[in-house]
Formats: structure tokens, sequence, C-alpha cells
């Protein structure tokens, strides 16, 4: 089993001479589609002329792009070596390059998008531009909020300045710490921050207490370079949405994820009505732990003697046998990334925490990161990973321009094997067992979904707040944020400090609006799920959304599927699935006490 990134997939090393070449190389195909048709404006008015621009572009893009391999190595390298020096110059010298070829090509896009209505209606309907039906459909969306070509190139030149510099600061200052805690046995040792679940969710308290102590101490600590971090990102969302005279903080994100507003404003309000769920489900975790509550940091406690121990090897074999199961294919994408070195597995000094999927078309590999403690829910994440692995691998049969999919489509594939995963691994276990898996299935539930939601809300509130004073205070965040958090977990978990800090450390707030994604994703999952286990042979109409990529909008997608995720009555139907799951915990509760 390869266990570590094997980047020579794409180069030697750092050093390697090829780097500069593919550099070189994607600055001469630029420059030549620059020359060819900045002046030539033929494509804005004839069809045939935009589809062999179109289909010019989609080959840049595919190979060599703006830089895209040597981009991809060195963020790889960068994930793995936050202190290294080295790769922070070359990100730096690189971004530089490939913002100016940005910079010298987004007036084709932006051309595009300015296309007078009538003609935008001729080209959609043309057979010929078929293909490339919804990229241009998606640039004609954003039309009225795209500025000037030379206002656009500062809003570029100033993302990172304002944005990602200030993002990656905290998240590398807080993956360098090392923190005390003691195991189990009460032996102590030194763990790195991205290691600290595996102690906040042990079943012995004061191994976690122990844990929250420390981990809580870090937080405070960075908690003022939190504050000047989120103030300034939120200006500079404030300032660009402005400018773009952009309505809502949150409209750019649906923009982008090709969503309707109204979609998501109705899954808000029916899993914020059904927030009595979560609430209910904590107040009997206190009791099933004899606690009278608690603390933020035990959410994710496990249960009793659930707290197996899973090596990489078990988990991997769990999930392929789940993915087999469902089809052959699927278990082979996640055998052939195991053997080629796709997967970063266990946690080090310096790493980036968390994990993640990451792609950037089916000209290069795709990589998973993990940082794999040996947990049940490390099993659940490998599952969810490899997920969007699958899902990228099918979209990926797509043109370059359609490759990829919505963020809106993005948690479906994750969450559907990530579920399956979590039923397969309830095969040949006691009763009480199974009564355990079942309530570590109903918090993964409520973790995707109602805390997401939650999270949505507080993100809400907190860019009114900020566009309101211009500047808040820890204080004042914590406050908005105990304020949200609260409203799904109820009187029975404390709003301490332990949540008071929470924020600091939750990364997808920096990328603004992401969360909703994750609830709808399991929801609509949930459907795909029971349509599966109804009918085997759907499995096919699963893939072919896997294969859609980004050739539709979601809601096309969807409705290619027989959903129609704009009736309140979709969403309420997984919602009741969740609660049933509840119900049956709650009567057989008295079993556990």
């Amino acid at each position: 089993m390869e266990t570590k990134w094997n980047l020579k997939l794409l180069y030697k090393n750092i050093s390697d001479k090829q780097i500069e070449k593919d550099i070189e190389q994607s600055q001469k195909k630029v420059l030549t589609f620059v020359k060819k048709w900045e002046k030539n404006k033929e494509y804005l008015s004839n069809s045939q002329v935009l589809f062999r621009a179109l289909l010019e572009y989609e080959l840049l893009m595919e190979d060599p792009g703006i830089c895209t391999k040597p981009s991809y190595y060195i963020f790889l390298n960068r994930v793995l070596n936050q202190e290294d020096p080295q790769f922070k110059a070359r990100e730096n010298k690189l971004h530089e390059i490939c913002l100016k070829l940005e910079n010298s090509i987004q007036f084709f896009t932006l051309n595009i998008s300015k296309i007078p209505k009538e003609k935008q209606i001729v080209f959609l309907q043309d057979p010929l531009l078929k293909k490339y039906k919804h990229f241009l459909q998606t640039l004609f969306n954003i039309s009225k909020y795209i500025l000037s070509d030379a206002q656009e190139k500062v809003f570029n030149i100033k993302s990172k300045t304002s944005h990602s510099n200030w993002v990656n600061m905290l998240s590398e200052l807080l993956s360098k710490q090392e923190l005390s805690v003691i195991d189990e046995k009460d032996n102590k040792k030194k763990i790195t921050y991205n290691e600290i679940s595996k102690y906040l969710d042990s079943k012995e308290r004061r191994v976690r207490e122990y844990a929250a102590k420390e981990f809580y101490k870090v937080n405070k600590r960075y908690e003022e370079i939190a504050e000047f971090e989120i103030n300034s990102v939120l200006e500079n969302k404030k300032i660009n949405d402005i400018y773009r005279k952009i309505p809502k903080p949150e409209t750019v994100r649906l923009l982008s994820d090709d969503m309707q507003e109204s979609v998501v404003e109705t899954l808000r309000d029916v899993v914020s009505a059904h927030f009595d769920i979560p609430q209910r489900f904590y107040t009997l975790k206190a009791k099933l732990l004899n606690q009278k509550s608690l603390a933020y940091f035990e959410r994710n406690v496990l249960l009793d003697d659930m707290e197996r121990e899973y090596s990489f090897e078990q988990s991997f074999k769990t999930i392929s046998d789940t993915f087999c199961k469902l089809d052959r294919e699927f278990s082979n994408i996640v055998t052939k990334y195991l053997s080629e070195g796709r997967y970063d597995v266990y946690p080090k000094k310096g790493k980036g925490g968390g994990a993640f999927c990451t792609s950037v078309g089916s000209k290069y590999p795709t990589y998973i990161l993990l940082n794999h403690n040996g947990k049940l829910q490390d099993v659940l994440t490998l599952a969810h990973e490899s997920g969007h692995g699958i899902h990228t691998e099918y979209s990926n049969t797509q043109n370059v321009l359609n490759q990829g999919y919505s963020t809106a489509c993005a948690e479906v594939a994750s969450t559907f094997f990530e579920n399956f995963t979590l039923e397969h691994l309830s095969d040949s276990i006691s009763k009480k067992e199974k009564y355990l898996l079942i309530a570590k299935s109903l918090e993964e539930d409520i973790s995707t979904v109602f805390r997401q939601i939650a999270c949505y809300n507080f993100e809400l509130k907190l860019h009114e707040e900020y566009s309101k004073r211009g500047f808040l205070s820890t204080k004042e965040i914590s406050s908005l944020f105990v304020e949200e958090m609260s409203k799904y977990l109820g009187k029975s978990v404390l709003p301490d400090i332990h949540m008071q800090v929470g924020w600091i450390y939750w990364s997808h707030i920096r990328e603004f609006f992401y969360t909703y994604s994750y609830a709808s994703g399991l929801l609509i999952s949930k459907y795909l799920q029971r349509m599966v286990k109804e009918n085997p042979k759907d499995i096919e109409k699963v893939k072919n959304f896997f294969k859609a990529g980004d050739s539709k909008s979601p809601n096309e997608i969807f409705l290619d599927l027989g959903i129609d995720i704009s009736k309140r009555e979709f969403w309420e139907e997984s919602i009741l699935e969740i609660n049933k799951k509840l119900e049956y915990l709650e009567k057989e509760n008295l079993l556990m006490c």
C-alpha cells in the first residue's frame, strides 16, 4: 500500500527542469491565443467562429492551461510541507506568472459574457454550440456583475494579498502547533494540532478534557490573529461586492454554483425548522454518557465500546468492499488510486489538516489528503473523499470546460459512498454495536445537515453585522457563533469557552457560504441511496449523474434523475428519514443505559 502521495506522477522533484519548460509552454500558447482573438471580435456575433474559438480555448485549458501542471505540483507540495520556505517562494513566483496570464486572457470569457441578450438566446439554441451550452449560460448569468477588463485585472491582482494570504497564514500557524495530551493509559505525549480529534473524541472523559484544555489554549493564543484575519477577508469581500453591485453576500457563491437562491432558502427553512432533531439527539447522547450535559468539544465523543481501532489497511478494505458491492468500477478506481500513491494518509507536523480530494482535470492525477488516526470517523472520511474521487473520474469524461462539478453537486457522491460504508460496517456485529453504529450514522447526518446549515446561518449574520459595524471583535464574533450553534445544539450542549473559539479553526467560513452544499448533498444522496436500495440497477442512473459533470445546471441534472429540488417536500422526505433513526434510538435507549 502506498500511503504517501507519489508526486513523481507529475515531476521528478522541485528541481525538475520540465517544470520551467511547462511554464514556458503555457506562456507561449496563451500568448498565441491572445494574439489571435484579442482584436478579432467576430466570435461575438458568428456562431461558427465562436465554436472555433471555444474549441481552441478548450484545448488550451486542457493542456497546458494557465501553468496548470506546475501550479498543481507546487500546491500539493505546499500542503505536505507548509513550513518549507522553498515551496512558498516557488508558489509566490509562479502565482505572479499565472496572474499575468489570467489577466491577459480573461478578455475572452468577459467579452462572451457581455454578448447582447438577443444574441445570447440565438447562441444557446444553436446545435453547433450544444456542447458549450452550459458554459455559455454560466457566463451569461454572471455578466451583470462583471466589470471591465481593466477593473477585473485589479480584483485578480489583489485576491491573494487580500484573502488567500490571510487565510493561509492562520491555517499554517495552527498546523505548526504541538500539543501535550494523555492517552487512555495516562501516557503523556506530544501531538500535532491536526491530530487532536482522536483525543477530543475519546470515550475516556479525562483524556478528552485534558486534550480540550490544551486545544483551547492554542486557539485562544491565536484568537487575536484570527480576529484581524477574518475582518480582513470580510472587508475584502465587501469591497468586491460593492464595486460589482452584488446585492447579497451569498450571491456570488450561488451564482458560481449555478444554484437558485430560492432553492437554498427553501433548504435552509426546512432544516432550521427541524433543529429539534439534533437537540433531541444531544439530550439523548448526554444521557447515554451519564452526563447532565455535553461540552462543545464532546459533540462527537464515541459511545461505549464502539471505540475500535481501524488500521488504514482495514479502512481501505472496508470501503473497497462497499464500493464493489455497488459497482466494481468504483472499487477499481480507488484500488488504482492506492496502488499509484494518490492517498497521503497519516498526519505529520507541517502537513495540512483535515481531508480533501483535489483534481485539475483529466490530464493529471487526482490526489486525496487524509489525516488518518485509526478511528471510525477516519474510515468514513476515507469513504467520503474517495467518493469525491470517483465523481471526479466520471466527470472527467466531459470536455475540459464541462469537467468538475458545481459545489451544489459536490457533496452528493461523497455522502452517498460514506453512508453505504457506514451501513456495510453494521454487518456481523451485535445488536448493541448496531445501536451504536446507528447513533454514529445519525451523528454524521446531524453534522452534515444541521450543523452546516447552522454555519450558513452564522455566516449570514456575520456578514450582515460586519457590514453594519465595519469591524467585529473576537467577543462579537464568538457571540454570533454561539448564538447560531446553540440553535441546533440545544440546551444539552453548553455554550462554553470551547464553543466561543469554534469559528477560529472552521476553514469553510473563509470560503463564504460553501456549507449549504453539505446539507443539500447529503439530503439528495439519501434519495439516491433509497433509489439504489429499491432497485440496484439504478446505480447506472447514479453513474450518469457523476458523468454529467458541469455540462448542465444542478437543477437540470437532478431533474434528469426525477428530483425537483425546488420543492419543499423533497427536502422534508430526507429529513423524515433522519428523524426515524432518532426515534429508533430514543425507543431503544433503555437497552443502553
